[in-house]
């Protein structure tokens, strides 16, 4: 019952590295019928190294970058760093969780630390293509967006020219399934204009008399 001492359980952390949150789950005392409920959230880690992340926007000209964290973002310290293959890294001046910066003549990796009293407890890193890079990987994305838009045009002009068809195949249909009406407008129709025709006569032949 209410009285009975509660337990409670953690669920899954939100991350596979760096720092995440995890639901606490009460799994008695909980209201009404439900069997577990959420009773609040509890910091969870996992290895520091995060491997290569992907910007969070990007263009021709400029990336930007986000360090790995949970709110409140100024609880960490953020240290970003240029990667070189062959040297100690450059440590940039900046110790914001956002980076934004240029595309440069080369390929240049950063990496952001996240750090709390002194400890990194995650790390992520960022390739920046060049410019030049980047249109080679991307070097038909006019092309394709100029065959889309001729795809499109085509599909169109397809689709139109079905519906006519199908239109056409349908008065035909109802022409044969309804021929004995058609039959009886057209010739009702060809009455009235023989009709029509004897009165025109008659009338020509008494204005001649």
């Amino acid at each position: 019952g209410l009285n009975a001492p509660a337990s409670t359980e953690l669920g899954v952390c939100t991350v596979t590295c760096g720092i995440g949150i995890r639901e606490v789950l009460l799994k008695r005392g909980c209201p009404g019928s439900e069997t577990k409920c959420i009773v609040g959230v509890k910091e969870c880690r996992g290895p520091v190294d995060c491997g290569w992340g992907r910007p969070i926007s990007e263009n021709s000209t400029s990336v930007m970058m986000t360090c790995i964290y949970i709110p409140p973002q100024n609880r960490f310290k953020y240290v970003w760093k240029i990667l070189f293959p062959d040297k100690p890294p450059r440590i940039l001046p900046s110790d914001s969780a956002v980076l934004e910066v240029r595309r440069d003549m080369c390929l240049i990796t950063y990496q952001c630390e996240t750090q709390e009293n002194e400890n990194i407890i995650a790390s992520v890193k960022y390739t920046v293509n060049t410019t030049t890079e980047l249109e080679k990987k991307h070097p038909k994305r006019k092309d394709q967006s100029r065959k889309s838009r001729a795809d499109a045009i085509l599909v169109f002009c397809v689709v139109t020219a079905v519906i006519l068809t199908i239109g056409v195949i349908f008065a035909i249909i109802f022409i044969i399934l309804h021929w004995a009406v058609v039959r009886t407008v057209l010739e009702s129709k060809n009455g009235q204009g023989d009709k029509y025709g004897n009165l025109t006569s008659r009338s020509s032949v008494s204005t001649l008399e």
